[in-house]
């Protein structure tokens, strides 16, 4: 980093890389700003060195460097920054991020000072850059005055009395009340003094007739920290608000910026007031500070809000004057529309709402112009008729047709000659089994009245083409697809709670109904039989077929791969998932196995069906069984329970987990559980157990105990030395004959006798013949070794 500049892109690019570097690790931080800060000097050009500018400001304000790695790098910095702000060429965004570093370290070094006071050179930067930072404000460009006001919070939260806590010091914020009295370079009167003037420059922005905005907001936001963290100058601060008046502000003409810039004044003191009263309710400024809140309000709503309100409806009407004012001003009514006489003979429909007499218009033909075209004429034009126009026209036609109803009373009534003509007319009866007459007649009607049809588009009934079929690949991705989004559901939504008829199905068993509860269970319950009962009947195969594995992925083979995936991401929680699935392929292999049975006697040829039980419950538990230790036991003996058939390969996967030492105790629990609840499975646990004792040293202690139970006979079994055994039991065997009995009877006891529940131990003792203690103490003893699963049953 210390080598001469080169190219200038080369140069950013490497110090962008640096950058990266202590973003991603802090501890880089002391180096690349010790490598740095030559690059970034006054000597160098413009673009390094506002690249060096903001990194320093960066630096110093980032919370993952330490405060004692700031202290060390503030001396070299100060320098550097110092140096760059003497510079003639004043550049705007070199100069804000200067600011913002001295508003960073300003506070460190002073803490620096305190413990350092031979340090005199590090003060002398730091009170340099200080003076022309304060000599220089006003006339800094905007964005740096904004920078400056940070600068002066900081210095005036430094050189005040803060709160100090003597029983952790190092701990104590940094202001005056640390400084020792008889410091060498901080005079804690001058000090003092200086934050008291700039405490009143800051707080003269609410004093001027014309603030901006921005420095009236920015002011607040910085005000806000002192009055927190400094309560001497807290009520000072508070009362030069309480006299600031956002609307004052307002410059006319009231433009909609002056608008904006009053309204963000206002609301900013207004949550700057709520923020001080919400921290300390009892303040004792509070009540002014809500009327002032209020007054706040209120100007804003007499001198702001009004000026942006819409006119209101004009008090004459639109069209003129209404008609009392008509009548006392003498003005002249709009004029009337000319409306032309009827023509002579009968008068069509045409005719009598004809109100104009331009032949043109009369003749024009409309019929000829498209429906949705005169939709899109018509409506814009009455929404736009003038109404006194409008009124006067329906009155005409009004009086028009009632004219033409009295012209038609007033007719004289037919001869009568006529009607008793018209009575004695008889027409010839026609039969309906002649058509031809009666088509001549429709057609002649039809050719009557084709005149006085629209002239439309005859349209018939519509009919949706029917979709093209689909091939078998797109409706397996069709499947594939919704069944995928099922399962994203499922994963992104939880157990509803049981409520309303759901919370009635669960105390009915078998009796329940799968499905209708609409939550995530009912979901999987559905997808399960989607996947083992939809295709039954469909699967099968003779064998003639080919083999079924070379056949195509099926609708339920996807459901079961999604449904052994969604099972492999969480197992401890969708444990009850797979029992579910597992239990509906065992059941669907059982009804396919009894109806392949019943088939064979009908057909020629043998035919079978796949069976999944097998298969995928394998396939779940090498995906699960790695996986596993030993906080896992319950869960893994649910499981094994749960399921509906116990095979060899089942014991054989279980057994296998003898192989890690860390899970023996899983293996053997697990494959006990099954000999003991588990009948039908009894001899295969047995033998899977016996093979993990032959096999794997590391499991005879555990193992040998449950074999020298259940299987006592079998020669892996190593006997116990005689020194081994219990006290009870050489006892028994060398001096009373009877114990023994007893021994053997309580070695001999099945938990599923009915007898084993009232196992009682002191009976037993007083039969033995023996002292209580000593007995009881012996069976309790035989009992926790041996035989620990028969003293818990019989607790219970």
């Amino acid at each position: 980093m210390a080598q001469p500049a080169g190219n200038l892109v080369d140069q950013i690019a490497q110090l962008n890389a640096a950058r990266n570097l202590v973003l991603g690790d802090s501890a880089f931080y002391p180096q690349i700003v010790n490598g740095i800060l030559p690059i970034i000097g006054a000597s160098s050009r413009l673009e390094l060195r506002r690249w060096g500018a903001e990194f320093l400001a960066e630096t110093f304000s980032s919370p993952a460097l330490a405060s004692a790695q700031k202290e060390q790098l503030a001396a070299p910095a100060l320098q550097t920054l110092r140096e760059t702000l003497e510079l003639p060429e004043k550049d705007t965004v070199t100069l804000r991020h200067i600011v913002e570093a001295a508003a960073s370290l300003y506070p460190l070094v002073f803490r620096h000072i305190i413990n350092h006071p031979e340090d005199s050179a590090v003060w002398e930067n730091m009170t340099a850059i200080k003076d022309d930072l304060l000599r220089k404000w006003d006339t800094f460009p905007f964005p740096v005055k904004l920078g400056c006001i940070k600068f002066v919070q900081r210095v005036v939260q430094v050189q005040t009395h803060g709160l100090t806590d003597p029983r952790r010091p190092e701990q104590n914020e940094t202001s005056l009340a640390i400084v020792p009295k008889n410091h060498s370079l901080l005079a804690l009167p001058n000090l003092e003094a200086e934050a008291s003037g700039l405490l009143d420059r800051l707080l003269a922005v609410f004093q001027e007739d014309e603030s901006d905005p921005l420095l009236v907001n920015a002011t607040l936001n910085c005000l806000a920290v002192l009055i927190r963290t400094r309560q001497s100058i807290g009520n000072k601060i508070i009362n030069a608000i309480l006299s600031f008046v956002p609307a004052r502000q307002a410059r006319t003409p009231v433009t909609p910026a002056v608008r904006v810039g009053v309204k963000s004044m206002e609301r900013t003191a207004r949550a700057f007031m709520i923020h001080i009263m919400k921290r300390n309710p009892s303040h004792p400024l509070a009540s002014k500070m809500q009327q002032h809140i209020e007054r706040l309000m209120q100007s804003r709503l007499e001198a702001v809000d009004d000026s942006s309100k819409k006119r209101g409806l004009p008090a004459e009407p639109t069209d003129g004057l209404d008609n009392m004012k008509r009548a006392k001003l003498d003005v002249e009514s709009p004029p009337l529309i000319k409306v032309p006489p009827l023509p002579p003979g009968p008068i069509s429909y045409s005719q009598l709402y004809t109100l104009t007499e331009d032949t043109g218009l009369s003749s024009f033909d409309v019929k000829q112009l498209p429906v949705d075209l005169l939709v899109k004429i018509v409506v814009p034009v009455l929404a736009r008729v003038d109404q006194s126009a409008m009124h006067q026209a329906l009155d005409a036609v009004r009086m028009r047709y009632q004219t033409l109803q009295k012209q038609q009373a007033a007719q004289p009534p037919l001869p009568a000659a006529a009607e008793e003509e018209d009575d004695d007319y008889e027409p010839e009866y026609q039969p309906m089994d002649v058509s031809e007459p009666v088509a001549e007649q429709v057609d002649a009607l039809l050719a009557e009245t084709a005149d006085f049809q629209p002239d439309l588009v005859s349209l018939g009934p519509f009919v949706l083409p029917q979709p093209p079929p689909l091939a078998e690949n797109e409706a397996a991705e069709i499947g594939r697809s919704a069944v995928g989004r099922v399962f994203d559901m499922l994963a992104s939504s939880g157990v509803a709670a049981n409520t309303g008829k759901g919370k009635s199905q669960q105390h009915l068993g078998f009796s329940r109904l799968a499905g209708s509860t609409f939550d995530r269970d009912a979901w999987v319950t559905l997808l399960t039989r989607l996947a083992t009962r939809a295709p039954s009947g469909l699967e099968g195969y003779k064998k003639t077929d080919q083999d079924p594995s070379s056949k195509k992925l099926t609708i339920s083979n996807s459901i079961r791969e999604t449904l052994y995936r969604y099972i492999l991401e969480d197992f401890r929680g969708r444990v009850n998932v797979g029992i579910m699935w597992l239990n509906e392929e065992w059941y669907n292999d059982r009804i396919q196995m009894k109806f392949t049975a019943s088939q064979r006697a009908e057909e020629d040829e043998e035919s079978s069906v796949p069976l999944h039980y097998d298969q995928w419950s394998l396939r779940l538990l090498d995906g699960f069984l790695p996986y596993l230790d030993s906080r896992d036991t319950k869960i893994f003996i649910r499981f094994l329970s749960e399921i509906p058939e116990v095979t060899i390969p089942i014991t054989k996967r279980v057994a296998s987990l003898a192989k890690d030492p860390e899970r023996v105790n899983l293996c053997v629990q697990s494959l006990l559980y099954l000999i003991m609840f588990r009948p039908p499975a009894r001899e295969m646990c047995l033998n899977a157990l016996e093979d993990v004792y032959q096999t794997y040293e590391e499991s005879r202690p555990v193992a040998g105990k449950v074999l020298a139970k259940w299987r006592p006979q079998s020669a892996a079994v190593q006997q116990p030395q005689p020194d081994q055994q219990s006290t009870l039991v050489t006892r028994t065997v060398g001096q009373q004959p009877h114990r023994s009995t007893a021994v053997n009877t309580i070695r001999d006891l099945n938990p599923s006798s009915p007898t084993f529940p009232r196992f009682n131990t002191r009976r037993i003792a007083i039969e033995m013949n023996g002292s209580e203690a000593n007995r009881n103490s012996d069976i309790i003893s035989l009992l926790s070794g041996e035989n620990r699963q028969y003293h818990v049953l019989t607790e219970t």
